[in-house]
C-alpha cells in the first residue's frame, strides 16, 4: 500500500526575486552592490535606508526604469530584462516625483495609463479607484489645477489603473496631508487583503512600524538586514526599566555594576537597559540585589525602543 506523501508543499515563488544585482554608473559610483532579496506574495514589505542608500535605484531597476549592471530580477516569475512587457504589467509604481500631463484631465490620464499596459477599458474599475482616492469629483479637472496632495492621489490612481499584482510606493506620503496619508494606508491594507504585494519606502518609520509585515534595511547599496517586523522588534529592540528611588543616591552602588545602570535625575533614577534575552534573568536579579541593599523604590516604569531606534542603531553600526 502506497504511503501518503508527507512532504511539505513547495513554497510559493517570490513576487519579486532579486539576485546579485549591482549598479555602477559611468562616473564609477556604485549605487548597488550584490543585492539579493525575495519579497513574498501578498506581503507589505518596507524598505528602509538613509538618503542615498540605494532604495530608489533598486526600485527603478525592478520597475525597468534603470538598467542593472549585473544580476537578475523576476516579477511573479517574469524576467524583467528578457520578458519586460509581461513583468512590467505585474507592477504599479508610485514614484517620489510628481510627473504627469499637467493639461490632461484626471479621468483621461488614468484611463490612458490603463491602456498603456494593454488592459481593456473598464469604466467601473476606474470609477472605483477614483472614488477610493476621493478623486471622482475632480475627474474632469485638469491636473495643473490640482493641489499637491490631489496630484499625489492621481499618481496613485495611475499606478493602480492596470490592476497590478505588485505595487511600489516610493516615499508616497512625503509632503502630503494627513487625510491622504490615512486614505492611502486604508487602501494599502485593502489591496494587501486581495493578495497584492506592497513594497514601500518611507521616511516616516512609524508608518513602516504600523503597516509592514517585514522590514528590509539598505545602506551604502547593500541589504544589511531582512527580518519579520515582530521578530526584529523582539530581537533587536531594547527595553529600559526606570527605577525612581525614594531618596537620591550619591552614586550608583558598586554592587549594581554588573547591570551597567545609568544614574540620572540627580541620583533619583536608576535606568537599566536590556534586550529580550535578558528580560527574565536580568530584571529579576537586579530587583533582588536592590532589595538586598535595602534601597527603597518609589515607583518604576518601562520604555520600549521603537523601530526608528533599531533602524538608527543598525545604520550606525554599518557606517
Amino acid at each position: 500500500m502506497a504511503q501518503p506523501n508527507s512532504a511539505a508543499p513547495p513554497a510559493p515563488q517570490p513576487a519579486i526575486a532579486v539576485r546579485n544585482v549591482t549598479k555602477t554608473y559611468a562616473s564609477g559610483f556604485q549605487a548597488l552592490s550584490d543585492v539579493t532579496l525575495d519579497i513574498r506574495p501578498g506581503e507589505i514589505f518596507a524598505l528602509l535606508g538613509p538618503n542615498g542608500a540605494g532604495k530608489t535605484t533598486l526600485i527603478s531597476i525592478i520597475c525597468g526604469i534603470v538598467t542593472a549592471t549585473g544580476g537578475t530580477i523576476r516579477a511573479n516569475g517574469h524576467d524583467i530584462a528578457r520578458d519586460y512587457r509581461a513583468a512590467r504589467r505585474q507592477i504599479g509604481l508610485v514614484p517620489q516625483e510628481l510627473s504627469t500631463d499637467a493639461f490632461e484631465t484626471v479621468l483621461a490620464t488614468v484611463r490612458f495609463s490603463r491602456g498603456l499596459f494593454g488592459r481593456p477599458a473598464d469604466p467601473a474599475y476606474i470609477e472605483k479607484i477614483l472614488r477610493d482616492l476621493s478623486l471622482w469629483d475632480k475627474r474632469d479637472s485638469r491636473i495643473v489645477t490640482l493641489s499637491g496632495g490631489m496630484k499625489r492621489r492621481v499618481m496613485i490612481a495611475k499606478a493602480l489603473s492596470h490592476e497590478p499584482r505588485i505595487l511600489f510606493l516610493d516615499e508616497p506620503t512625503a509632503g502630503v496631508d494627513v487625510e491622504l496619508r490615512r486614505d492611502m494606508w486604508q487602501m494599502v491594507r485593502a489591496l494587501r487583503d486581495t493578495g497584492v504585494t506592497i513594497i514601500l519606502t518611507t521616511h516616516y518609520i512609524e508608518e513602516a512600524e504600523e503597516m509592514a509585515d517585514r522590514i528590509g534595511v539598505i545602506n551604502k547599496g547593500r541589504i544589511i538586514l531582512v527580518e519579520e517586523k515582530s521578530r526584529l522588534m523582539h530581537k533587536l529592540g531594547k527595553t529600559q526599566l526606570v527605577l525612581r528611588m525614594q531618596a537620591p543616591l550619591a552614586e550608583c552602588p558598586a554592587a549594581l555594576d554588573a547591570w551597567q545602570l545609568e544614574c540620572t535625575a540627580g541620583g533619583t533614577e536608576l535606568v537599566y537597559t536590556y534586550d529580550a534575552q535578558a528580560a527574565d534573568t536580568g530584571v529579576a536579579a537586579l530587583m533582588r540585589q536592590i532589595d538586598a541593599l535595602g534601597l527603597e523604590i518609589r515607583n518604576l516604569q518601562t520604555r520600549q525602543s521603537s523601530l526608528e531606534d533599531i533602524f538608527v542603531s543598525l545604520v550606525r553600526s554599518e557606517s
